[in-house]
């Protein structure tokens, strides 16, 4: 698996896992603690299932899975509760990846293909990128979002509308991601690829690259 920067020009980077830190299971004691006593059986690191992968495939809208997860807890809990539940999830983004993003991107083009959902986009992931006063879209040249594009990793059709929209070479391309299924698919494609893991975050490896 190549994973030097020769002959690259873009850097696709997958979100969860990459970018963000993520804590399953304190997503999971958080809606359980809401009466959600199956709440292990929606999550997963690399794939949610059921209602919540029906949300980040955008099969169903944001409030159709509130009024699903309301059926599921024991007792009458606000929507934002649910949501704060949810985003338990995702840790936080150190700033220094951040920091790295920006750098990048004077000399690639910066790109996001992430399976999110909008619940989480709009609130907890906001939030992580507006540490420094910026916005998500000051990091990335391209944002591509699994709920978006009705299409999830690793299934080959979010990357090949990706690839449509956005015009790259996936000859020309270095695809981070935490996850091997999804690095199978992207290869399959012709995309270069790099397994992120915990003991060598994207900060790793690119100071690595100097």
């Amino acid at each position: 698996m190549e994973s030097s920067l020769s002959g690259i020009r873009n850097l696709l980077f997958d979100l969860g896992g990459v970018i963000i830190d993520l804590d399953q299971q304190r997503c999971v004691d958080a809606l359980v603690a809401l009466g959600d006593t199956r709440a292990k059986e929606l999550l997963g690191l690399y794939g949610q299932q059921g209602e919540f992968m029906k949300l980040e495939a955008g099969e169903i809208s944001a409030a159709e899975f509130l009024a699903f997860m309301h059926r599921r807890v024991d007792q009458e809990v606000p929507d934002c509760k649910i949501v704060e539940a949810i985003n338990a999830f995702l840790v936080g983004i150190p700033v220094e990846r951040l920091q790295l993003l920006r750098r990048l991107r004077s000399r690639y083009r910066v790109m996001m293909l992430s399976n999110t959902n909008s619940i989480m986009f709009d609130t907890k992931i906001a939030d992580c990128f507006a540490q420094e006063g910026l916005t998500v879209e000051d990091y990335f040249d391209d944002i591509f979002l699994s709920y978006r594009l009705k299409a999830c990793k690793p299934g080959f059709e979010i990357f090949e509308r990706m690839v449509a929209s956005s015009h790259i070479v996936p000859q020309e391309t270095l695809f981070f991601d935490d996850s091997q299924k999804n690095l199978e698919t992207a290869e399959a494609l012709g995309f270069r690829t790099h397994l992120v893991t915990p003991g060598c975050d994207i900060t790793s490896f690119f100071n690595s690259c100097q």
